[in-house]
């Protein structure tokens, strides 16, 4: 449990490390800098869950696509758990990530989530091991 809110936590920095490169994409609600810190956490916590339940079935559901685009289409699937997790908390809460487009703004912040949360986690590797 401690290593999924560990990768939960760098998956929330690293969310709003791409909010602060891409335009399109900004997290809504807080006014303090602890609510806005809060608010990335459960973020990053609401995307984990996202990523653990969601996408797994989307990635079996599309296998032909990733065939196809030899893949490829695995980009598409991120960007897609971006999107839900922003349709999640704007619509349940009012407050969370908000992404205006998905061309192309949930594809780019695919990717360079995908990039920011591997550099983040690089300093932490053995620690995630030992945390379980």
């Amino acid at each position: 449990m401690a290593s999924f809110f560990f990768r939960a936590a760098i998956t929330g920095l690293a969310l709003w490390v791409v909010t602060l490169i891409l335009p399109g994409m900004n997290f809504v609600g807080g006014t303090t800098a602890l609510q806005t810190a809060g608010i990335v956490v459960v973020v990053g916590v609401i995307f984990g869950l996202v990523n653990a339940v969601i996408k797994p079935l989307v990635q079996v559901l599309s296998i032909p696509l990733y065939i196809l685009t030899l893949g490829l289409f695995h980009v598409v699937v991120n960007a897609l758990m971006l999107w839900i997790t922003a349709w999640i908390t704007d619509h349940t809460t009012h407050w969370g990530l908000h992404i205006d487009h998905f061309w192309w703004t949930a594809i780019w912040a695919a990717i360079l989530l995908s990039i920011v949360g591997w550099i983040f986690s690089l300093p932490f590797r053995g620690a995630d091991r030992a945390l379980g």
